[in-house]
């Protein structure tokens, strides 16, 4: 079975939740944080309260957040770059941004200068919906109250340019000098407790634990973690290419059984594990069911009989019933980079096994358990000391499972706004040790790139890992070091300075399981990744300078001219992935409406769980579809009609009509979080005896589009076509 990527979202917090409290300006694009993360919403309540602090929400729709903002902008969806770009345009032409910050911190400003230099306030208008004079006017706002902080989400990066969008944010901060700095920063809300955790860990294709990568230095550096020898490790692997080769990702995993997109692969893929993981939440998931009616084996591990087993004709499906959260224990690492234990609460109901027991059985099976659990004599202790010892790219070094369990234990003696315990066991200490958290008796690192503190209390500059030294495609030479007298305090080198290597002979910090490096680095008051400037010049993209570029299946066909999309990418984590031959402005005639989907604060994720909770399903019980008046006065739709909504790839779904104006009459929404039925059939029979969920519905990824991120192969969701019709 080929590796599988979870490619949902990318990136880590730059600072934390409750730093949010010391924001002068919130900007909010892409996420729903009162309905997705509503824990957070406190803090960004307390900044607009005590600190005045506008609150700006990008959306295609109104949402519950938006109620709450101080500025509502309504974007056409899968236009995020040019709009972050027009605002970057607007404070380069104003003269309002950081020229200090972006003379000492900065790589490729001018270049990028130059691109945003064509998203006048009337190209952004025209491209986004946006009125030009709100692009100045927001632009204003966030120069004249900073510091201020960027925060996305899904709605954010899946997108085909979703890579595009989350660097356009960045560099916005960049130019506003907001990164570094408590209340600043870029902030990506995760989904649930331990989504940071798990990409932290490799729930990846294209990388080993810890963004390692997959050369093989990185497999060499993870077998002498694990103590296994490089030789038998590389004899599992069907071939040595494919020991280095990024796999199929969760989005795209199921072309590898269909191959309806051609794939680079010696073998279809036959066999399927889906472990506490929801697939009604894949794009074009009819596609999927086609899959898995075709596999040899599909097995699902999860509290809950998911869609996914509903779904199945075949009788090839076994359900491994596996323990919820309360029933287990172990570390966890939440949206703002802080690891927490999570003790177990009560010992596993009826037949269901923790997590670690399936992995040891299956291990067992597999014929290698001596190796895998050669350091693991205490699970899940052990676990986390292994993961500590190998994870020195991200600071996971400094953790161990009595530090952890301490903090979890004593949470009560961490300041709500510093997040810096005030005396205790943790005195001095971040809570959850933010990563990078160096050594042991390191106090954990609770905002990145910040300057003002020394290493060894949490402070960091820009990582160094590109080289010292660019030319740019426009032939400028630029040092990519930060600039004289750019460090932190104590630091021995008052600049700018490459990574550390070769303290022990033939590694560097990364590999050096001794850890002589990283504290040979930190006595000297200096980071050991180096210090660098940041870079809005990212040369081995397709875009070197984010650029807009309009959703495969457009809108607009008057733009696709202007701002096509890329050339077809065969090989695109095994798999041919469509772009140009995908872009059809003809779609639009028989198409007219622009798919976009979401959360609701009373389900989560593909909702198997949520759903079977029957609190939570009296609160929410169906699903619908989010329709404008004007469009359902158009197509004769009362609110509570049942309609079809279709996509342009052949799915349909069968839906209940809410008729409002949180949408626009160019938008329909739909949430994500609903199965048991599919394309108007219910499948309520294929569930076990008395499991079938409370709420049943059809799943919105039966009718959201092709297409995928150029760089992380993201799925598309949230600028797609449909039409509507009245069942």
């Amino acid at each position: 079975m080929a590796g599988v990527a979870n490619t949902w979202g990318y990136g880590a917090m730059t600072n934390s939740l409750n730093d949010i409290r010391h924001s002068k300006c919130i900007f909010m694009i892409g996420s729903n944080a009162a309905e997705a993360h509503p824990v957070a919403l406190q803090h960004i309540l307390r900044a607009k309260e005590v600190n005045n602090a506008p609150v700006i929400v990008v959306d295609p729709r109104f949402t519950r957040l938006a109620a709450k903002a101080t500025d509502y902008v309504r974007i056409r969806p899968g236009t995020d770059t040019a709009f972050v770009m027009g605002l970057i345009n607007a404070i380069i032409q104003n003269d309002w941004y950081d020229k200090e910050f972006v003379r000492t911190r900065v790589a490729g400003f001018e270049e990028m200068k130059e691109v945003a230099s064509h998203y006048t306030p009337e190209v952004v208008e025209d491209i986004t919906g946006i009125p030009a004079s709100e692009v100045v006017r927001i632009a204003k706002i966030m120069a004249t109250h900073r510091p201020g902080t960027v925060i996305w989400c899904m709605g954010g990066t899946q997108h085909h340019i979703g890579s595009s969008n989350t660097r356009a944010f960045c560099i916005l901060q960049l130019v506003l000098g907001n990164m570094g700095v408590s209340g600043g920063g870029t902030n990506i809300f995760r989904g649930h407790d331990n989504v940071q955790g798990a990409t932290d860990m490799c729930v990846l294709s294209h990388s080993l634990p810890a963004y390692y990568g997959l050369k093989d230095g990185s497999w060499k550096h993870w077998c002498r973690v694990w103590d296994v020898d490089y030789e038998w490790i590389k004899s599992r692997f069907h071939s040595k290419d494919y020991m280095n080769k990024k796999g199929f990702t969760l989005a795209r995993w199921y072309e590898g059984v269909n191959q309806d997109d051609k794939i680079y692969q010696y073998t279809p893929i036959k066999a399927v594990v889906f472990w506490g993981c929801a697939s009604n939440s894949q794009s074009q998931y009819f596609k999927l069911k086609k899959a898995l009616d075709k596999l040899d084996l599909v097995v699902i591990i999860d509290p809950f009989p998911t869609m996914t087993a509903a779904m199945c004709e075949k009788d090839n499906v076994y359900l491994l019933p596996s323990t919820s959260q309360y029933e287990t224990e172990g570390s966890v690492t939440s949206t703002s980079r802080q690891v927490q234990w999570r003790f177990k609460v009560v010992d596993p109901v009826h037949d269901s096994k923790d997590d670690y027991w399936i992995m040891e059985e299956l291990v067992k099976r597999f014929g290698f358990a001596d190796k895998f659990y050669k350091n693991i004599k205490k699970v899940p202790d052990d676990v986390t000391r292994e993961l500590a010892k190998g994870s020195l790219t991200i600071g996971y070094c400094g953790y161990s499972p009595e530090r952890i369990k301490k903090h979890t234990l004593n949470w009560h003696t961490f300041d709500i706004d510093t997040l810096q315990a005030k005396g205790g066991p943790c005195d001095g200490e971040y809570y959850g040790l933010p990563w990078p958290c160096w050594t042991e008796d390191h106090p954990g690192t609770p905002i990145l790139y910040d300057i003002s503190k020394p290493v060894a209390k949490g402070g960091l500059p820009f990582r160094a890992r590109f080289g010292t030294e660019i030319t740019y495609y426009s032939g400028r030479k630029e040092n990519l070091l930060a600039a004289e007298g750019i460090a932190n305090p104590g630091s021995e080198v008052n600049g700018g300075y490459p990574e550390f290597k070769d303290v022990v002979p033939g590694t560097n910090w990364k590999t050096d399981l001794s850890m002589k490096t990283i504290k040979y680095a930190i006595s000297k008051g200096m980071a050991p990744f180096g210090n660098a400037r940041a870079r809005c010049v990212v040369w081995t993209f397709p875009d070197q300078v984010p650029v807009h570029r309009e959703p495969l299946h457009s809108p607009r066909p008057d733009l696709v001219a202007k701002y096509p999309t890329y050339e077809d990418k065969p090989n695109h984590y095994r798999v041919f992935t469509k772009y140009k031959s995908e872009q059809r402005p003809e779609l639009v005639k028989d198409f007219p409406f622009v798919l976009i989907t979401g959360r609701m604060v009373e389900h989560m994720g593909g909702g198997a769980e949520t759903r079977s909770n029957k609190y939570l399903a009296e609160l929410a019980p169906e699903m619908y579809a989010e329709i404008n008046t004007r469009v359902a006065n158009d197509l004769g739709i009362r609110s509570g009609d049942m309609v079809w909504i279709e996509s342009p790839e052949g799915g349909r779904i069968k839906v209940k009509a809410k008729i409002t104006e949180r949408v626009d009459d160019k938008t329909i929404f739909l949430p994500f979080h609903f199965g048991g039925f599919f394309q108007g059939e219910s499948l309520e029979a294929n569930y076990p005896s008395g499991h079938v969920p409370y709420a049943l519905g059809e799943p919105a990824n039966i009718v959201t589009n092709y297409g995928y991120d150029i760089i992380t192969q993201i799925q598309s969701t949230k600028d797609g076509l449909c039409k509507v019709s009245k069942a």
